[in-house]
């Protein structure tokens, strides 16, 4: 049986990659023959979690199709966040909590969506229907992506069943889920040795709203101003993204941690969508959008709101 490939999006926060080095671990304990790969370079805080629960970081691969002819896709389903050759190959399944956008295949698949914060919350649920144990390791790797995506539980998208998992498998990892989970974010709030282009990259995704070609990055961090001072040089390579790419909005968010706020930098065509998203005033391209934390549940549907009318 040749080998499935399991992945999550380019550019992978936590989320992304526990859920396919968990799922590669549920998928082998049935017998199945999987491997957990990774699209891009990982970033402080899922560092921290890999060494924190001893997990062996999911190798690097640029072309899935040179490899096998079949894959899993987890915590996505647009193409233009996929592998580059995600055409070449067929998708035999999905596990994701974002919307659905620009997929379809030519055969059926298993297809599993859920509004919750986290894909490790659904693949929570799956190890308890197919009466798979969860490890310790593969509890706290789960604990890791549930608050990551969360921000400690402070963020919208933050559901009780999301809570309710990151309960259950902090007493299966043995640890403290408020005192490692600030640990964890803190760890990549530190972006004190991140270039530039490094920081508008890290946690970037591109999404197709409406004719428009946006690109949505962001970053934590616990103060917002060790980011903003470097405002220039972003500025600069965010507008060679935006000329490369041909995209009409690049949003660049960067997020406190501490306050769950937001200050966005928007530059290109669309930039004013952001004012009109978020009724506030673009000065000197950024504003500070109170209470945003989620990409996934405040940022790109009312963006798309906005760029509708």
């Amino acid at each position: 049986m040749e080998k499935v490939l399991i992945f999550g999006h380019k550019n992978p926060d936590t989320d992304t990659i526990t859920s396919a080095i968990v799922y590669a671990d549920l998928k082998s304990k049935l017998g199945q023959n999987v491997e957990p790969v990774r699209l891009g370079e990982i970033n402080g805080e899922t560092k921290f979690a890999l060494d924190y629960f001893k997990a062996e970081l999911p190798r690097l691969v640029e072309h899935v199709s040179a490899e096998t002819k079949t894959v899993i896709l987890v915590d996505h389903n647009e193409r233009q966040q996929s592998a580059n050759d995600i055409d070449k190959v067929r998708v035999l399944e999905v596990i994701d909590h974002h919307r659905i956008a620009n997929f379809e295949t030519s055969d059926p698949l298993y297809y599993r969506a859920e509004p919750v914060g986290c894909t490790a919350t659904i693949l929570n649920k799956m190890y308890k229907e197919k009466g798979i144990e969860v490890e310790k390791n593969i509890a706290g790797l789960m604990l890791s992506a549930i608050i990551s995506d969360s921000l400690l539980f402070k963020s919208p998208t933050c559901t009780e069943e999301d809570v309710e998992a990151a309960r259950e498998l902090a007493e299966i990892a043995g640890v403290d889920a408020e005192k490692y989970g600030l640990e964890m974010l803190k760890a990549g709030a530190d972006l004190s040795d991140k270039s530039v282009e490094e920081l508008i990259s890290l946690d970037a995704k591109e999404f197709n709203i409406g004719a428009s070609k946006v690109e949505v990055a962001q970053v934590n961090t616990v103060d917002a101003n060790d980011v903003l001072k470097h405002q220039e040089d972003l500025e600069r390579s965010i507008s060679k993204v935006i000329d490369e790419k041909g995209l009409d909005l690049f949003m660049f968010v960067v997020t406190d941690i501490l306050t769950n706020d937001s200050t966005a930098l928007a530059l290109g065509k669309r930039a004013q969508s952001v004012e009109d998203a978020y009724n506030v005033k673009l000065e000197n391209n950024t504003a500070v959008l109170k209470g945003v934390v989620s990409r996934k549940k405040q940022i790109v549907p009312v963006l798309t709101e906005a760029m509708s009318k």
